[in-house]
Formats: structure tokens, sequence, C-alpha cells
């Protein structure tokens, strides 16, 4: 009786019906905000129409218009039907009526800010909220819908309120929708934890110094964000100037031309035309760039968990970067650095020593980055190295975890997703490391805060200190290990610091 009395929720903006897995309660495809189209597309998330009788909340929404072949190869899976409305969250809750709150965990997905959706199997809540948390994870706006200047369109905000960042104020829509309804799923509004992966990641570090977010979130976790700077406005705008161009608009285009463009034009973009895998600084979603805000520890004041994984260069070699000519380069510009990296890494072979540099500038520098800030801002922060690989695949990652490979390992996900089509399944072995690595998820979500220094787990985890350097290694050489390393690649990380302005770009 209580199973079918937690079917049906009632929120601020109506009542819902959802199903059940297993013993969990799940709510599919409920809209956090208005749909973005028409004359709402490039405009801030607008509330909700509330609506009478009960809503079905069984299914998951559409999509955002992406590319469907590069996000079943890179993205998590087959993101299904796409729309330009598709902004709908999904919640997983143990109970609805807890004897205590329930720590809260939103996801947010990545895929280069173009590709994904918050109901890939990869993200399932299910595992997470078997544990006790309530999960939330949600689509929204990607792509030039997402993350878009022009002229036509700044010129209808006030001096200083320009939007460009519409997927990040997305985000941020769906945190107030959290704060508004998340207690009547069980969970507690105080305790909410933004968690994400690749742009994913990026997006709640973005968050972490937006104005707009403050207040919203209690605490992050950032997996395998990378280091490009962000767009500036000025370069976002002509961009937007190129692409109205070439989708055959003429150099003083209105808003409502812009407008009745069809919302899958967009996607197909290639090139300079494309945007780039960052957010646009410079609006008021993000005034200053992620990484100086970050560089002058002047982030929201919130607990941060931030790491990497052992072989994120394989995403580089996906985006066409070739590491070994980078290296190369670098060599006939500054042979005393090269010699310097040479005797860093003790590799000699340049390719490999490309592949590893060009990791280590482009992912491993942010997490250590993000605990110098969070030390500089007096708040803890966690940082792991994740260097696992599924028994049955260890011939074919010779490097190590691929960018994205420690998700199912991070929520545990590994029974939702379908079995890898290579025929090399998934073991019990891996299904118990992500056992072990899901726990320090869970753990943080419940535990962290600003008070906090070391988390629960197997192995207890000290927060961040410069004068310990201390680096949780989830697996080591592939295998299963759980151990904390001192110092990890201190010294390398001390030289890309001073290296920034020659970051690797996607």
């Amino acid at each position: 009786m209580k199973n079918e009395t937690g079917l049906r929720i009632m929120t601020a903006e109506g009542e819902l019906r959802g199903n059940m897995d297993d013993d969990l309660f799940v709510f599919r495809g409920i809209p956090y905000a208005a749909p973005p189209v028409g004359a709402l597309r490039w405009r801030p998330p607008q509330p909700v129409t509330p609506w009478q009788g009960v809503r079905d909340a069984t299914a998951f929404s559409a999509a955002g218009w992406q590319n469907r072949t590069y996000c079943q190869a890179v993205g998590g899976g087959d993101p299904g039907e796409f729309s330009e409305d598709a902004l709908y969250l999904n919640v997983w809750t143990p109970d609805v009526e807890p004897s205590r709150p329930l720590p809260v965990m939103v996801w947010l997905h990545g895929g280069g800010f173009t590709l994904g959706a918050g109901g890939l199997a990869p993200y399932s809540g299910k595992p997470l909220a078997s544990r006790g948390a309530v999960v939330v994870t949600l689509n929204y706006r990607l792509g030039h819908l997402g993350f878009f200047s022009h002229p036509a369109l700044d010129a209808e905000y006030p001096a200083g309120g320009t939007v460009n960042n519409f997927g990040l104020l997305d985000q941020i829509a769906a945190l107030q929708w959290v704060q508004r309804n998340i207690p009547a799923f069980g969970g507690d509004r105080r305790n909410v934890t933004l968690f994400g992966e690749s742009s994913g990641a990026r997006s709640v570090l973005s968050l972490c110094c937006s104005p707009l977010a403050e207040g919203l979130f209690h605490k992050g976790i950032v997996q395998s964000a990378y280091s490009l700077p962000d767009t500036p406005q000025k370069t976002a705008r002509q961009q937007g100037v190129a692409v109205a161009r070439h989708l055959g608009l003429p150099p003083d285009a209105s808003a409502a031309d812009l407008r009745a463009l069809p919302a899958d034009a967009f996607w197909p973009l290639e090139g300079a035309l494309s945007i780039p895998p960052v957010p646009i600084a410079g609006d008021a979603v993000l005034p200053e760039p992620m990484l100086r805000t970050f560089l002058t520890a002047k982030q929201h004041r919130l607990p941060l968990m931030a790491g990497s994984n052992s072989d994120e260069a394989s995403v580089l070699d996906y985006f066409g970067v070739d590491a070994t000519a980078v290296l190369q380069q670098l060599r006939a510009k500054n042979r005393l650095l090269y010699r310097s990296l040479k005797w860093l890494y003790d590799i000699h072979d340049d390719r490999l020593l490309g592949r590893a540099v060009a990791r280590d500038m482009a992912f491993s520098l942010v997490p250590w980055l993000v605990m110098r800030a969070q030390h500089q801002a007096g708040m803890p922060g966690w940082r792991y190295w994740f260097d696992y690989v599924s028994e049955h695949a260890r011939d074919l990652y010779l490097h190590g975890t691929w960018h994205g490979n420690e998700v199912p390992y991070a929520l545990n996900t590994l029974s939702q997703i379908p079995e890898p089509s290579d025929g090399r399944p998934f073991s019990e072995a891996d299904r118990a490391f992500a056992e072990r690595v899901s726990e320090y998820w869970f753990n943080f979500a419940r535990d962290a805060t600003e008070y906090k220094h070391q988390l629960a787990g197997e192995v207890t985890w000290p927060a961040w200190h410069p004068g310990d350097d201390v680096t949780m290694s989830l697996g080591e050489g592939g295998q299963n290990s759980i151990s904390l390393r001192k110092n990890f690649m201190r010294a390398r990380m001390r030289l890309f610091r001073l290296l920034m302005s020659r970051m690797v770009k996607l």
C-alpha cells in the first residue's frame, strides 16, 4: 500500500504518477521549465505552466538535437527521439517519506555540450538510490541552441545582463526545481550534490563560478573536466554571425529571423561553425572565465571532489589531436622544456610522452588546480585518480582508463548498461570494484561538509592539503587496488601551472 501511495506525488507544478523499479520509486520526464521553442528559443528558461489532474511520469522525454551516431559511439548510448522541447528531468528515490531527509545527487551528463541525455543507461540513478540517495538526472539545451551569441539576440538584454549560456541556465533552473520539489521525493534540499563528467564536470565548475547558482547546491563532484579555456563572448558573437550567414540569413538578421530557423539546422554544423566544448565567458551566467575564477580562488565556498583518468588522451585521439605532433612542435620551439619533460616523465618514446603530456595538461591539471583553489578558499577538497580497466578488456586499453570509462563505476551502473558487443562482458570483479568506488561518491554526498576533512570508505580518504598532497588512487595499472598516493604528479603539475597559456586544445 505504501508503494502504491508513493507512486503519486504532488509537486509545486502539479501531480505526477511514477512507477516502481524493484523497490525504488522512479519518475521520468518531469518538466522543469517551459519548452524553449518559438519565441522562447535563446531565452532564459521560463516557468512550467501548472497542470490539472495527474501527469504521467513513466517515460523519459525526448533528448535535445544532436548527432545520434556520435552519441552512440562516445556519448553513452542512443539518446532516442530528438526535440527542441527537451527540458525534463528524472528522479529515483528509495523512500518518499523517509524518517530523515535523504541526500540529493544531481547528475549533469557530458558530451562536449553537444551530445547526451539524462535518460541514458550509464546515468541510471537506480544503484545510488538503492544506497539511500535521491538521484536526479536531466536534459539541458545543447549545441548552438544552448550556447550562442548574436548581436540581434544580445541586444534584447540590458547592459551587463546578456545571456549566452542557455544550457547552464537550464541546469540552474533544474536546481531551482530541486529546491522547490525534492522534499516531496524524500530529498534534503539542504544537502544537494551536483556531479558530472567531461562537459558535465565543466558545468559543475562553471556553476561554482556563476552568481546565479549560488546557494542552489552544497557540494560538487568533478569527473574529468578539461582545461580548454572558455570562449570569450566576442568570439562567440563573431561565430554566431558566421553561423547565421551560413544558414542563409543576411548580415542584419533579426532575432525573429534566427528563431525562425529549424531546430535541426544547427547540430550538423562542423569545423569553425561548430561550438567548442566549453561555455561562453562574459554573460550574466558566467561573467568571468571559469579557470580565472578558480586560479584566484573566488569560486563559491563549498566542498569539491575532483579527479581524472589514466588515459584521458583517448578523447584527444577521437577529436583528431596528434599528441606526438604537438610534442614535436614543442621540441622545435623549446628544447629545454622538451628535455625537462623527458626527465620528469622518464619516457623516451615521443609517441608515449606526447600522449602523457597531452593527458596531464588537458585533464590531470584541473583537479590539482581545483584542490589548490579549495585550500586557498578554506574549503575541503578531495582529489582522485582513476586507473581501473574492465577485467576482460585490459589487452585493449594499453594506456589505462579511457575518458568516460569511470562513469559506470562511479555511478555503479555496469548492470544497467548493455553488455559490450565485442564479446568482453563485465566481470564480477568489475561489478565488485564499482561497488567499492561508488561508495565514496555516495559517502561524499551524504557526509561531506565544509567542516569535514576525511571521507569514510574501505580506505579513509583525507581532504587534500598542499603539505600532504594526498590523492586517492582508484585502481592502479588497470588492477582493482584502492590506495592513497602522496605528492602524485606534483612536479608535473607545478610545471603545467606555469604553462597554462599553452594548454592543449581539443
